[in-house]
C-alpha cells in the first residue's frame, strides 16, 4: 500500500539549480571578493558533488585553492540569504504538475515528506514563497540540511526520514531527479519515479519506476524517457507503478 510520498527538493519540486541557486552562489562570491563564477556548463559538473558547502571545497581544491571551514559555512549562509532573497520576489516557480500532485496527495490524506541535502531556510522558503503561506505544514516531516552527515548518494537521509515517519520503505515512493538521489532512495530500499531536468537528462537512472520529463498537466502531458507513454502523474499512476 502507498502511503507517502517523498519529495527531493532541488530539480525536483522546482528547477532551482541553474536559475536558483547558482545565481545566488555567484552573488555570494561577488559578496566575498573571490572572483568566482560558476557558469551553467561549470555548474552542471559541480552538481556531481553533493551538499552547497561540500560543492564550495571541492571548487577551491580544484583550483588549487585553501578555504578555512569558518570562510565556507559564511559563503554558504551568504548564498542562502541571496537564493531566498530570489524566492521572495516570486523567481522559481514550482515545476509542472507538483501543485497538483501535492493537493490530491494531501486531500487523499497521503503522507507528504521532503528527504534533500539543501537547507532547511532554503525549503521552507521555497514551500512559502512557491506552494503556500503554510507549504511548510502541508508535510509531515522535512528532512533537510545537515540532519545526518553522509548526503546523498548515501541513502542515510532517507533511512532518517523512514524511521521518525514510522513507515517501511516499501510503504513509501520517492520523487527524485538526478542519478545520486536515486542511489540514496533505492539504497534505502523506496521505489522511485525520476522527474529529470536540464542538468540530469542524461544520468544513468537504472532502477527507477518510471523516468519522465516532469508530472504533467492537462494540456501539457509529460512524456515517458524510458519507453513509451506519456499523460499526467495523479495518485492513482504512482499507486499503480508502486504496485509493480
Amino acid at each position: 500500500m502507498l502511503s507517502a510520498l517523498l519529495f527531493d527538493v532541488d530539480g525536483t519540486l522546482a528547477d532551482t539549480e541553474r536559475d536558483g541557486h547558482r545565481p545566488a552562489f555567484n552573488a555570494a562570491f561577488m559578496e566575498f571578493g573571490l572572483g568566482w563564477e560558476w557558469d551553467p556548463d561549470l555548474y552542471g559538473a559541480l552538481l556531481a558533488v553533493t551538499g552547497g558547502k561540500e560543492r564550495i571545497r571541492f571548487h577551491a581544491e580544484r583550483i588549487g585553492t585553501s578555504l578555512p571551514d569558518d570562510l565556507v559555512v559564511e559563503l554558504h549562509a551568504a548564498k542562502t540569504r541571496h537564493y531566498t532573497r530570489m524566492l521572495a520576489e516570486g523567481g522559481i516557480p514550482l515545476r509542472p504538475g507538483v501543485r497538483r500532485l501535492l493537493e490530491e496527495a494531501r486531500a487523499a490524506g497521503v503522507v507528504l515528506a521532503i528527504a534533500t541535502t539543501t537547507t532547511p531556510e532554503n525549503v521552507t522558503a521555497l514551500l512559502r514563497h512557491s506552494l503556500a503561506p503554510d507549504g511548510p505544514e502541508w508535510f509531515a516531516l522535512i528532512a533537510a540540511g545537515d540532519v545526518v552527515p553522509a548526503k546523498k548518494p548515501a541513502p542515510d537521509i532517507y533511512r532518517w526520514a523512514l524511521e521518525r515517519l514510522g513507515l517501511r520503505p516499501g510503504e513509501c515512493l520517492a520523487l527524485e531527479d538526478s542519478h545520486n538521489g536515486l542511489r540514496a532512495s533505492l539504497g534505502a530500499g523506496i521505489p522511485t519515479v525520476i522527474t529529470v531536468n536540464g542538468y540530469t537528462r542524461d544520468d544513468d537512472f537504472t532502477g527507477a519506476l518510471a523516468v519522465l520529463t516532469d508530472l504533467g498537466e492537462p494540456g501539457a502531458p509529460y512524456r515517458r524517457l524510458d519507453g513509451e507513454g506519456s499523460g499526467v502523474v495523479d495518485l492513482a499512476t504512482l499507486r499503480s507503478w508502486h504496485g509493480r
